[in-house]
């Protein structure tokens, strides 16, 4: 596999993260041979250290640092809360214009055995800002309509939360789209069916921060692509 680098210099590098690759080796997939870290370090022959996470299933704009020591220069920007991240989703019913949603989310359990333990966690903050792109109304009974609503979403996470985006999209009775765990199974079907579409609809599309070593503002984006591409030039502002 090679990995697109939309970004590259000699402290940073940022891929665009096809859905249904790992950044890196997990437990919780112990049979998977492929992680996008593994296949990076091989494609520029040095070794690159991942500086935040996407889902598996979520494609789009991942950084890496080239050394340990801009590791942790972005690190500090990370907890910080410095940086800008920006994605879409395709979602279920038409959403409000824009809003923010502060919902505090418990901390997700990778395995059966942590579920327990997990759930007499403390919800922790969680806050995301979005905005409405455009609404895509489908002469489909899906569920219980005689049509099918969606709306096409930019979300901007202030905090970063395991799951964040989707839990709070459920939580706001709009699931997203392609989404087994917090998603609705007639909608998912119903994009398998009549778009072939076998991915979830979330992507991050751009991260914004300050280089760790020049200092200067510096902006990574990477649009969505193939199915995502298509069904989201069908929705209008």
């Amino acid at each position: 596999m090679h990995l697109p680098i939309i970004y590259q210099d000699e402290y940073l590098v940022a891929i665009h993260k096809p859905a249904g690759l790992l950044v890196h080796k997990s437990l919780i997939d112990k049979h998977e041979t492929q992680y996008a870290m593994q296949i990076l370090r091989d494609q520029i022959g040095q070794w690159v250290y991942p500086l935040h996470r996407l889902d598996r299933p979520t494609s789009g704009v991942l950084l890496f640092g080239l050394s340990k020591e801009i590791a942790q220069l972005m690190g500090e920007q990370f907890e910080q809360r410095l940086l800008q991240k920006t994605y879409w989703a395709i979602v279920r019913g038409y959403i409000n214009n824009e809003g923010i949603i502060d919902h505090p989310i418990k901390p997700t359990a990778d395995f059966k055995r942590d579920k327990e333990r997990m759930a007499q966690k403390e919800a922790q903050e969680a806050i995301t800002g979005y905005r409405r792109l455009g609404t895509l109304e489908l002469p489909y009974l899906v569920d219980q309509f005689p049509t099918s609503r969606y709306s096409l979403v930019e979300l901007s996470p202030q905090t970063g939360r395991k799951h964040q985006l989707r839990k709070h999209l459920k939580h706001l009775s709009h699931p997203t789209i392609g989404d087994p765990k917090y998603g609705k199974s007639k909608h998912n079907h119903f994009f398998k069916e009549h778009f072939n579409c076998h991915r979830l609809l979330l992507a991050a599309t751009q991260l914004t921060f300050t280089h760790p070593i020049t200092h200067a503002p510096l902006t990574i984006s990477a649009p969505v692509e193939d199915v995502f591409s298509d069904i989201s030039q069908l929705f209008t502002p």
